[in-house]
C-alpha cells in the first residue's frame, strides 16, 4: 500500500493541472481594468514647405529651421482662407452616428452596462464607441459586431457578417474600436461582449439605427 506521503504527492501532481485552470478562469472576475479614451480624432499630416530654389540660408541654419522661417513668413503676408479639413476637426458631434444601443445583462452573473455606438468619422472610417461601459470580467473577452440583434450563443455570435474588433481593451471605461474601413455599418445588429475560450456571451447591446 502507497505511503501517505506517496499519496500526497500524487494527488498534488493531478491537483497543479487543474487549479492552474482554475485560477486562469477564475481570477480575472476579481480584477477590474478601467479604459478611459477619448473620442478618436486622425492625426493631421505635418505640413511641409518647400524652399524656393534661390533661397540662400545662413551657414549656421538647418533647412527645418529654414522651413519653419518661411511658415511663420506666410502666416504674416497671406491670412488662411482655406478651410480646416475635415480630418483635423474629428469629434462626438462632427462624426455621424449610425446606430447605437445598451448593454445589458446575459444572465444574473454576466452583466454589463453602458452605451455602444457605431460611428462613421467625417474621414470615412468607422469606429465603435464603448462610453459608461462596465462588464463583469473574464479571460480572453472580445469586442464582437453581429447581425443578429440578440444573439445568445456561439452560432448567432459567429454568424455570417459577424465582425471580431479584438480582444476587449478594460472591463470598464470609454473605448474605441475601429472598423474596417470596408465594413457595412449599418449590417450590425448588436455589439456583444464574448468569451472566447468558453463561448459566453457576457452582455449584448441591441444596436438601433440612429
Amino acid at each position: 500500500m502507497p505511503s501517505k506521503k506517496v499519496i500526497i504527492i500524487a494527488l498534488a501532481i493531478v491537483a497543479a493541472p487543474v487549479l492552474a485552470v482554475a485560477w486562469w478562469r477564475l481570477s480575472p472576475l476579481f480584477m477590474n481594468t478601467t479604459v478611459d479614451e477619448e473620442f478618436p480624432a486622425p492625426t493631421a499630416a505635418a505640413v511641409v514647405v518647400p524652399l524656393p530654389d534661390d533661397v540662400t540660408m545662413p551657414p549656421d541654419m538647418t533647412l527645418d529651421e529654414a522651413r519653419g522661417v518661411m511658415v511663420g513668413m506666410a502666416k504674416l503676408d497671406a491670412p488662411m482662407t482655406e478651410p480646416m479639413p475635415s480630418e483635423m476637426m474629428a469629434s462626438a458631434d462632427a462624426a455621424t452616428a449610425v446606430s447605437a444601443g445598451e448593454f445589458q445583462d446575459a444572465d444574473s452573473f454576466h452583466r454589463g452596462s453602458g452605451s455602444a455606438t457605431i460611428y462613421r468619422l467625417p474621414n470615412g472610417e468607422g469606429v465603435l464607441r464603448l462610453e459608461n461601459f462596465s462588464v463583469t470580467n473574464g479571460p480572453r473577452l472580445h469586442v464582437i459586431l453581429t447581425p443578429s440583434a440578440n444573439p445568445e450563443g456561439r452560432n448567432d455570435v459567429r454568424a455570417d457578417g459577424h465582425l471580431d474588433l479584438g480582444g476587449l481593451k478594460g472591463n470598464r471605461g470609454d473605448q474605441n474600436y475601429p472598423i474596417p474601413a470596408d465594413a457595412d455599418l449599418s449590417s450590425f445588429g448588436s455589439a456583444v461582449i464574448y468569451c472566447v475560450p468558453f463561448n459566453v456571451v457576457f452582455s449584448v447591446a441591441t444596436l438601433e439605427a440612429r
